[in-house]
């Protein structure tokens, strides 16, 4: 696993994620999905070089209160894409599935694997899948549903396509990636929701709704020598060849 450490350390710090690959696939359910956890790693990555593809389940219409799922679908793949383009991204994909009430169903398990055989990621990053972020905090039904068919649609693969890593970002982290300048950019990326921050919460501005989120998910961790850094779980151990 060239040069990956997948086991924490026996006093439970994080292990440095994994560097040596080359793509990595984003699987999330909607627009903002990457930037409310993961974008300052990715942009991270990108100025690394290596190539990282979004894919979202769906088009996130339901996600503007007063605003009909036709222009509000439309509007919030605009966002993405912007939102995408701050950090270094230029391949995002839509699926189509609707916003609200996404199930782990064959259809979406195919369209995974399709994607995944597609893009070829040694890298494949989804979404928490638990029940509860934290005591009193629950996980969204289409975040569920949508992270058990990507490991259902994993462990389906042949064999060959085990060869690569899949993390979930969330809590109960086993890796973490190191961010610096990368928090600037990540919170310009979350604020290109806009429109949907805008509507989320009316008394508190755009920038600052961004600012608050980025700050929480890159704070200094205690468990990673106390350096700023975006969390992720292993959930499958690939055996992935960096130069294949």
């Amino acid at each position: 696993m060239g040069d990956a450490t997948t086991t924490e350390q026996s006093t439970g710090d994080l292990a440095d994620f994994p560097t040596r690959w080359h793509t990595g696939l984003a699987l999330v359910a909607h627009p903002d999905d990457p930037e409310y956890g993961m974008s300052a790693a990715v942009a991270r990555w990108v100025g690394e070089g290596k190539r990282i593809v979004y894919a979202l389940a769906s088009s996130g219409e339901k996600g503007i209160a007063g605003m009909d799922p036709d222009e509000a679908g439309p509007l919030r793949e605009q966002e993405q894409r912007e939102a995408a383009s701050i950090v270094g991204v230029d391949e995002v994909e839509f699926w189509g599935f609707p916003d609200s009430d996404i199930a782990n169903s064959e259809a979406l398990r195919a369209r995974i694997t399709e994607t995944i055989m597609a893009v070829d990621p040694d890298v494949i990053i989804s979404l928490f899948g638990g029940d509860h972020w934290a005591p009193g905090a629950p996980n969204q039904r289409d975040h569920i549903e949508f992270a058990a068919a990507v490991v259902d649609a994993y462990d389906a693969l042949l064999p060959r396509a085990h060869q690569r890593w899949l993390f979930e970002n969330g809590p109960n982290a086993s890796h973490a990636v190191e961010v610096g300048d990368e928090v600037e950019v990540a919170v310009r990326s979350l604020a290109a929701h806009r429109r949907y921050l805008e509507v989320l919460d009316p008394e508190t501005p755009v920038d600052e709704q961004a600012r608050a989120q980025i700050e929480k998910v890159t704070a200094p961790r205690e468990d990673f020598g106390g350096r700023r850094a975006v969390a992720f779980t292993l959930v499958r151990d690939g055996d992935t060849d960096p130069d294949h």
